[in-house]
């Protein structure tokens, strides 16, 4: 049987390699194992990380969202989108950890992030799921034509 520090390590770890964020960064943590994972982040000296339950009042205050979507539907995630948009700054980074799906789940995953304006960045697929990476449209550098 696996401990809880071995389960919140299989995805956090990739989760944060994929994020590329710093300890000086204000990060929350969502999703049903929030707490865990917070505390994961800091045993790891992300001191500035707080879980979904303990993030305080809305304020574009952080920078990055850790969005663990084990075992949820995609139908949920618009309302967990919804209430975090108010906590993210301007130039937010987004990262989803979900179980493996398959390949109209993940066009589905995509496109409701891009909804709540977001452009996906990138994707990877590990033995125990999937994450997604995606920042903030407003902080995507528009291309101006030539």
């Amino acid at each position: 049987m696996m401990s809880t520090s071995e389960g919140s390590d299989r995805i956090i770890d990739p989760m944060m390699a994929i994020a590329n964020c710093s300890t000086r960064q204000r990060i929350v943590v969502v999703g049903a194992k929030s707490m865990e994972l917070m505390m994961a982040l800091h045993r790891r000296g992300y001191l500035l990380a707080a879980a979904g339950g303990n993030c305080g009042r809305p304020a574009g205050q952080y920078e990055v969202a850790l969005v663990d979507w084990r075992r949820r539907t995609l139908h949920a995630l618009g309302a967990t989108m919804d209430w975090l948009d108010d906590f993210l700054s301007p130039r937010a980074v987004l990262v989803i950890w979900l179980d493996a799906q398959k390949a109209t789940a993940k066009e589905t995953l995509r496109a409701a992030v891009m909804k709540h304006g977001f452009v996906v960045l990138q994707g990877a697929e590990h033995p125990c799921g999937s994450v997604l990476l995606a920042r903030r449209s407003q902080a995507i550098p528009v291309q101006q034509a030539a």
